[in-house]
C-alpha cells in the first residue's frame, strides 16, 4: 500500500471507543478525541506499571508547559486499573489532561491508532485539518515530540 493511501485510510480511521469508553481522570466524565480542538492532537498511551511511560511524563507534561496556548492538544490516556491512578499521578503530577481508557478492548482501540503491536508507551500526533499522523511506538522526549510535531505540520501545507 503506498503512503498516500496510507494517509488517507488513517484520515478517515474513525475511532472506536464508545463515548463511555474514554473517561477524564478524576471526575470520570465521557470523553471524545473527536471534541479536541487545537490543530494538532497528541494522544500518549501509559500504565503506571510501564518503566519508559514513568520516565517520559515529566519531560512530556514540561514540553507542554511551553506550547503556545492553543496549538496542541495533549491528552494522556491510562491503559491501567482506574484504581493505580490515583497513588500514581499523586508522585508523578503532569501539566496536561489524563484520560482513563475503561473499555473491554485497549489492544483494538490502539491499534486502530498506529499501535500494532498493542505495546506502551505508544504516542500518535496528527495534525487534524489534514489528517497527517505521526505514531511514535517507545519513550518520547521533547526532540522527538517537536520533530513530529514539525513533520505533521509540514506535510500539512
Amino acid at each position: 500500500m503506498n503512503a498516500k493511501l496510507t494517509a488517507l485510510l488513517l484520515a478517515l480511521t474513525v475511532l472506536p471507543a464508545a463515548a463511555s469508553d474514554l473517561v477524564s481522570f478524576p471526575d470520570g466524565k465521557p470523553q471524545d478525541l473527536n471534541n479536541l480542538k487545537a490543530p494538532v492532537r497528541i494522544i500518549n498511551f501509559w500504565g503506571s506499571y510501564c518503566k519508559p511511560c514513568v520516565k517520559e511524563m515529566p519531560e512530556m507534561s514540561a514540553w507542554y508547559k511551553k506550547q503556545k496556548k492553543g496549538s496542541i492538544d495533549l491528552i494522556g490516556i491510562a491503559i491501567d486499573r482506574k484504581e493505580n491512578l490515583p497513588p500514581f499521578l499523586k508522585t508523578t503530577p503532569v501539566s496536561y489532561p489524563i484520560w482513563h481508557y475503561a473499555g473491554k478492548d485497549n489492544r483494538s482501540f490502539m491499534k486502530n491508532l498506529g499501535n500494532s503491536v498493542g505495546a506502551l508507551p505508544f504516542t500518535t500526533v496528527e495534525a487534524v485539518k489534514c489528517g497527517k499522523k505521526e505514531a511514535i511506538l517507545g519513550g518520547v522526549d521533547s526532540k522527538k515530540l517537536d520533530a513530529a510535531v514539525q513533520k505533521v505540520r509540514a506535510e500539512c501545507k
